[in-house]
């Protein structure tokens, strides 16, 4: 006689532990078409496992592996047998929020259908206590058995692997880190989540996008920039823009290349937009302006002009003195871009913090300034210290060359943190690393008392001080620009600060990407330090 079935609502537990007005996963609605999907998800929330989910009876019978699915058969394991999820959580690939259940970043690790062994009625068997099925996934196929050890607390399974063609002796799935879904890490999808679920309405209309992606100009946008005289409209993205002095040289030429003109600059803002956005988007930004090139002075730039676009995105400053900025650009699309580089701003400094909490930093900014006697070798030695020093604190952090003399290091944090906080937690660290080598380090403030000595800053850890932003231009001599490096990077004989310009950059980023963007958002604790 078959063992009773659950006749109460199998999703009841599962909707118990959620707050579906905070967490972006799905509640669950209607069972959907019937059928033998499974999925397993990377997933780090306290801890990083995987949810193995099979398809039993209208929803997703759940185990949760610590170490993962493996198609080695000489491997057996620990698998946590959890309660049920609903069909629409196969596809969820997000982040739930930290504090909800389960908070933390999932994707869609594998994917594909299942099969119960012949004669097998799966409900029961994991009743029983012990099933046997065929997986066929992207990454993970062949006879697997699931079998129950101990029924204490939570269930305690064993996951195997039978030995069939399909086994692998040692094969791990942390060598497979990225989605089937997407393609991306758990780094990258908590850096910048798509997507998020609404449990309040139908499963088929409850996927709605978290962020904008931005498409770069098209063959026949660009072939109409360079079509334009002088002056003239032009259509990106479907804003149409009026384009001025196109021809107007804004950067001298080097001896490597040749002048960059304001349509250049244009050019070049258009087709880095998807990568340079998501450093400027929901952030006001300090724009350094040089309307008749970088061989004479240029100005700094922070309110919106009256003429500026009605669609421009902008942001009010109900903290501004009299005399202050009181509305800033938003600069948040690929036409918004363009519009500042017509408008001359060469050089973009991005807030710190993000809105609509400008008192929030996202970023811990460590800025090595070169002195007049520290060459880049000696700058670079700092930043090998640095990266050290985060190793040890098991840190996550990316250099930035900035494209004149220096280098950056971003360090991402979590929300809640203070400018003071940061600025004191720079420093601290700074100090640290300055008494390594203090014959390169003066901690004057200005620069003719520091003898031509580097100095570590801390400074710019305030609210409405900035860096330059990643893949900015420089008002230098050919257009070099601020580029995010590895790591590694810093041991390449070839590094140099200015290594990179508006005509190199797009190659660098086609063939390497940018190592700081799996750092956007990412939600990091800063230890204490003794300074």
């Amino acid at each position: 006689m078959s063992p009773p079935r659950r006749t109460t609502d199998r999703l009841a537990p599962y909707r118990a532990k959620r707050d579906f007005s905070v967490t972006a996963e799905p509640a669950g609605g209607t069972a959907g078409e019937p059928g033998r999907r499974f999925v397993v998800q990377r997933h780090r929330a306290r801890r990083l496992h995987y949810d193995f989910r099979l398809e039993v009876d209208g929803v997703l019978a759940s185990w949760a592996v610590p170490k993962g699915p493996t198609l080695d058969p000489g491997v057996r394991q620990l698998a946590v047998y959890v309660e049920d999820h609903p069909l629409e959580y196969a596809g969820f690939e997000g982040v739930i929020p930290k504090g909800q259940y389960g908070g933390g970043d999932v994707i869609v690790w594998d994917r594909g259908t299942w099969q119960p062994a012949e004669g097998t009625d799966p409900a029961r068997a994991i009743e029983d206590g012990e099933l046997h099925f065929d997986l066929r996934g992207e990454k993970l196929a062949g006879r697997f058995a699931l079998v129950r050890t101990a029924r204490r607390g939570k269930e305690q399974w064993l996951l195997i692997h039978k030995h069939d063609e399909h086994a692998r002796p040692g094969w791990d799935p942390e060598e497979l880190p990225r989605s089937v879904k997407s393609g991306r890490t758990n780094d990258e999808v908590a850096a910048a989540p798509e997507a998020m679920w609404r449990s309040d309405v139908p499963a088929a209309e409850a996927e709605v996008p978290l962020a904008p992606r931005w498409d770069p100009p098209t063959a026949g946008e660009l072939a109409a920039l360079d079509g334009i005289g002088k002056s003239g409209t032009w259509s990106i993205a479907g804003r149409r823009l009026k384009l001025t002095n196109l021809d107007k040289v804004l950067f001298p030429g080097t001896e490597a290349e040749p002048p960059v003109t304001k349509r250049d600059l244009i050019r070049y803002y258009a087709r880095i937009a998807p990568v340079m956005l998501p450093y400027l988007a929901g952030r006001p930004v300090n724009a350094h302006r040089y309307p008749d090139g970088v061989d004479r002075p240029g100005f700094w730039h922070k309110e919106v002009p009256g003429h500026a676009p009605d669609w421009l995105t902008r942001w009010h400053n109900t903290e501004a003195d009299p005399g202050e900025t009181q509305c800033y650009a938003v600069l948040d699309s690929v036409p918004a871009l363009v519009w500042m580089a017509n408008f001359g701003g060469v050089e973009l400094h991005p807030w710190t913090s993000r809105l609509p909490d400008v008192h929030q930093p996202s970023w811990a900014l460590i800025d090595i300034d070169p002195g007049t006697t520290t060459g880049f070798d000696d700058i670079v030695e700092l930043a090998r210290l640095y990266r050290t020093a985060l190793e040890h604190l098991d840190l996550r952090g990316t250099p930035k060359v900035t494209g004149r003399r220096g280098i950056q290091i971003w360090v991402p944090v979590a929300p809640g943190y203070t400018f003071a906080g940061t600025r004191a937690w720079v420093e601290a660290l700074s100090r640290v690393v300055g008494r390594v080598l203090p014959d390169l380090v003066s901690w004057r403030w200005y620069k003719n008392e520091r003898g031509g000595l580097a100095r570590l800053d801390y400074t710019q850890n305030a609210i409405n001080k900035t860096l330059v932003a990643p893949f900015s231009p420089r008002p230098a001599p050919g257009a070099p620009v601020s580029v995010p490096i590895t790591w590694d990077e810093l041991d390449d004989p070839a590094l140099r600060p200015d290594r990179w310009t508006v005509r190199t950059v797009l190659d660098r980023v086609a063939e390497a990407g940018d190592p700081l963007a799996p750092l956007i958002g990412l939600p990091q604790h800063l230890p204490a330090l003794d300074s």
